[in-house]
């Protein structure tokens, strides 16, 4: 019980000592529209390679020996502060150079050695160091520094000599953005770190903290960048500020419920509204009379969407989309039925002119005919044949191209010795092999459904008596083959 007591007390009594934050838009810059129509940002000025956009400030593109800039143009008139920067360091490379540079200095700086800005500045830094300079395998790096003007950045150990503090954390080549947070609070410096693995805004931890340091009063905000051999692309999407006042940490009375404004605002600002809505009533007045054709009042609401209006045409139109294209679909399907009956309908007209018969279906209807309708199966058994018909006539076709060859080999080996009119034992049985392959080819074809076909058309079928004459022909040339081969063979022996 006391030990909640206690808990209770230390938080009201950190809580009454909280400083009151306000937003400071002169000092500060964030997208969407960030750049104005004239290429400059407000309250900000950039120089170097720095390129503003709607969104981002690209301080360095990842182009080797580049520096970039951007600092704010008035001085920072508040004593604490708190600063959250948001940005990006992407690179093709394992390794990126040089870093990015967050700076509250007494002056604005020109272009130097230190990550784009000049060296012996007064104020302090902030550095996101990408590259190794002293082969400690210790970057990133992110390091603090003050300087009174007369400490040269040592860039040969990356300042790890001189930091006020810092902490090894990596920021390039994150899924989102990264945030630092710097706040400057009776003379007390804190860094919190955001390293953008996940979306959570509020991810920070705590990079260092150190007591005891003066900066200057009146100081600049600015944010440099450089790369070296190696380059990144440096990119800020938010640079947001904040001052603490610690003497208004308590709500004055006659302040409003939301601590932001007083009463005396909230009067002043309604009165204001009344007077433009009443400005904007008059001019409305006046058009009217100017345009009497155009009395009756129209509608505000209709020329605007709400969300939900805006939703229900975006699915209407795309199942819209989705009706047109199945009736697409179905036109080029019944455009393809249609063919296939025009086919079927003139193979049947073939047929039945050649003599064939088509076959009757129960009921005595013809299905083959010209008049008559044909089934949806009865077109996929002839495509089936069809293509059965094709496959063997291909395979015909490789067994007469290996005879023609072999009949070329056994040709030139003839010219140059004769041959032996005995062939041996186990060339019968290779002989008869082949002779019953080729029976059951031919078994194979006669057994094959083309009695929904039909006869084929002549010249393109092969004749039985051709067919037997070929196979005849073929079997004979395979016995002068063999027998040549046993004679060379025979011959060869003769040699041993």
């Amino acid at each position: 019980m006391l030990l909640a007591l206690l808990l209770v007390f230390l938080l009201s009594a950190v809580n009454a000592q909280a400083p009151k934050r306000r937003f400071e838009y002169k000092y500060s810059f964030k997208g969407p529209h960030l750049m104005q129509t004239d290429g400059l940002v407000p309250f900000w000025s950039y120089s170097g390679s720095a390129l503003p956009s709607d969104e981002k400030v690209r301080v360095t593109p990842s182009l080797r020996s580049r520096n970039g800039a951007i600092w704010g143009k008035h001085q920072v008139d508040f004593d604490s502060w708190e600063i959250e920067v948001t940005f990006k360091v992407t690179g093709r490379g394992r390794v990126g150079a040089d870093g990015l540079a967050i700076w509250y200095a007494e002056q604005p700086g020109v272009e130097g050695p230190v990550f784009g800005s000049q060296d012996k500045w007064v104020g302090l830094g902030i550095f996101f160091d990408s590259f190794d300079n002293d082969n400690q395998k210790n970057n990133p790096y992110i390091l603090v520094m003050t300087n009174d003007g007369t400490k040269a950045y040592e860039h040969t150990n990356d300042g790890l000599m001189q930091q006020l503090g810092g902490c090894m954390r990596d920021f390039r080549n994150k899924p989102y953005a990264v945030r630092a947070r710097i706040e400057y609070y009776k003379n007390t410096l804190t860094l919190f770190f955001n390293n953008g693995v996940s979306n959570d805004d509020y991810a920070f931890e705590l990079c260092m903290r150190a007591e005891n340091v003066v900066l200057p009063k009146n100081g600049y905000f600015g944010v440099t960048a450089a790369t070296g051999g190696l380059a990144d692309d440096h990119d800020v999407l938010k640079f947001l500020t904040h001052s603490l006042d610690a003497d208004k940490a308590k709500v004055p009375e006659g302040e409003s419920s939301s601590g932001h404004i007083t009463e005396e605002e909230v009067n002043k600002f309604n009165k204001e509204f009344d007077e433009y809505y009443q400005k904007l009533q008059q001019q409305k007045e006046a058009y009217r009379e100017k345009h009497p054709d155009m009395k009756e009042d129209y509608d505000e609401d209709e020329f605007y969407q709400d969300e939900y209006s805006r939703d229900l045409k975006v699915i209407f139109e795309g199942q819209t989309n989705i009706y047109k294209g199945i009736r697409e679909l179905e036109k080029k399907l019944d455009e393809i039925v249609g063919r296939q009956e025009r086919t079927i309908s003139a193979i049947s007209s073939i047929q039945s002119g050649g003599g064939s018969v088509p076959a009757v279906q129960q009921g005595g209807a013809p299905s083959g005919g010209t008049g008559g309708s044909i089934a949806r199966h009865e077109v996929e058994t002839l495509i089936n044949t069809q293509n059965d018909i094709t496959r063997k006539v291909r395979d015909l076709q490789g067994v007469i191209g290996d005879v023609q060859q072999k009949t070329a080999v056994i040709y030139t080996r003839g010219e140059k010795g004769p041959a032996v009119a005995k062939s041996p034992d186990f060339l019968d049985h290779e002989i008869r092999d082949k002779l019953n392959q080729l029976s059951q080819d031919v078994s194979a074809i006669r057994s094959s459904p083309q009695a929904v076909v039909g006869d084929c058309p002549q010249p393109s079928c092969l004749s039985s008596l051709a067919f037997i004459a070929f196979a005849t022909v073929q079997t004979i040339i395979f016995i002068c083959y063999f027998m040549y081969r046993s004679s060379r063979e025979a011959a060869a022996k003769k040699f041993y």
